[in-house]
């Protein structure tokens, strides 16, 4: 018997989740994984945030909430509350009743709305990602069928650090009217964030082409352990008149990952205009999922709005920032102690859940195969899967990878 389907060609593997699996199946004991973008313990262990079994605790013990459908666009009341924690609650934007959420899948889902909304409803065609970026990102772009898919420079390999002039080239030269889609913070997968004086060189260009700011914002938090610094940059774009997307993830910051909790903030010109596009992002959901998930929006929405779980969550997103910091300055450290060739200041110098730490893909391969420390092929590690116990045995391997293999 044959299958219609039978000369489909297979699809790509995703490098991310083989490398899990591959992790996974993996008997040597010193095995180390630096590839998966969750939050691990010192324990090497995933953590639900103690403020979130609390929570859940809650909802179970409650006979009033219930299984009934959501609103299309999601809980009113979680949209409300995610839209002033990026925001800030004061912003005259949320006053003026110029900004409002919508809820998504996660910010993956935010993004595809606020990309599909714009390539149909407004004609963008054009639209750009970081060179690096998210590998999600122009997947996303091509099935969405823009015709125009550019990168702009990002990543500086000799300074490891911002290439900022090649950066504002290629938005300059991008058609007016492009959408960019910019990391709020913590940028995956490099760890480098402009700092606020480029950030407004960058607005300053955005502004000048016309440009749609898509900016993600999946780390806010959860990058300094200080939620208005990681959501500046948003906040400064919407303080410039700029009409702005901002996709929120609440997976790192919340450990609700397999939830799926997204919030996408919008700010328009007039109170027209965001009921204008909120209107049409409605009937893009309704064609395809109808309406969001419940429980884990719940839990957001709960937290934010009670001062006492609120507080309690800042301390776990500052434990979790913490500890990365930790290990940043624990493996730069080390691998400066061992004389490792090249400068490490970079580990320190960049932010976030990710590092880019200048491995080449030979150096990667030699790393997983001798010592069985799975990174990506790009040389991004996720700094949470440091521990206090693995730590010096990481930096022996990038030690020996980079003498065994210079170039």
């Amino acid at each position: 018997m044959t299958s219609r389907f039978g000369d489909i060609a297979h699809g790509p593997s995703v490098e991310v989740f083989e490398l899990v699996a591959k992790f996974n199946e993996d008997t040597h004991p010193s095995k180390v994984n630096l590839s998966v973008g969750a939050y691990r313990t010192n324990e090497a262990k995933p953590w639900v945030l103690p403020v979130v079994r609390k929570v859940e605790a809650s909802m179970a013990a409650d006979e009033t909430l219930t299984k009934e459908y959501l609103p299309i666009t999601g809980m009113p009341q979680f949209c409300e509350a995610a839209t002033s924690l990026v925001l800030g609650a004061d912003n005259p934007a949320i006053a003026e009743k110029r900004a409002g959420g919508v809820q998504g899948i996660d910010a993956t889902g935010c993004l595809w709305l606020a990309m599909k909304f714009l390539r149909e409803l407004c004609g963008a065609n054009t639209i750009l990602a970081s060179n690096p970026s998210w590998g999600n990102h122009l997947l996303m772009f091509r099935q969405l069928k823009y015709e125009d898919v550019r990168e702009y420079r990002y990543w500086d390999a000799s300074s490891k650090g911002l290439d900022l002039t090649g950066m504002l080239e290629d938005l300059k030269t991008a058609p007016d009217g492009s959408v960019v889609v910019l990391h709020a913070c913590a940028h995956n997968p490099t760890g480098v964030d402009p700092t606020h004086e480029q950030w407004g060189q960058i607005c300053d260009v955005m502004k000048a082409k016309k440009h749609y700011p898509l900016l993600d914002c999946a780390y806010q938090g959860f990058a300094s352990g200080d939620l208005a610094m990681d959501a500046w940059a948003v906040r400064f774009f919407a303080s410039q008149g700029l009409e702005i997307f901002a996709a929120q993830s609440f997976a790192k910051n919340f450990g609700l990952y397999n939830e799926r909790v997204g919030n996408l903030t919008i700010v328009t010109a007039t109170p027209d205009a965001l009921e204008r596009v909120k209107s049409q992002i409605k009937m893009i959901i309704r064609g395809m999922y109808s309406n969001p998930p419940a429980h884990g929006a719940r839990i957001v929405n709960t937290t934010l709005r009670d001062p006492a779980l609120f507080a309690e969550w800042q301390g776990c997103i500052k434990t979790m920032a913490d500890r990365v910091l930790m290990m940043r300055a624990g493996l730069r450290k080390r691998l400066e102690n061992l004389g490792t060739p090249g400068t490490w200041n970079h580990i320190t110098d960049q932010i976030g859940m990710f590092s880019y730490t200048g491995l080449n893909p030979t150096q990667v391969a030699y790393l997983v195969k001798e010592y069985h420390v799975y990174v990506m092929k790009s040389g991004r590690i996720n700094m949470c899967g440091l521990t206090t116990g693995n730590i010096d045995y990481v930096a022996k391997g990038i030690y020996d990878a980079i003498i065994k293999n210079p170039n």
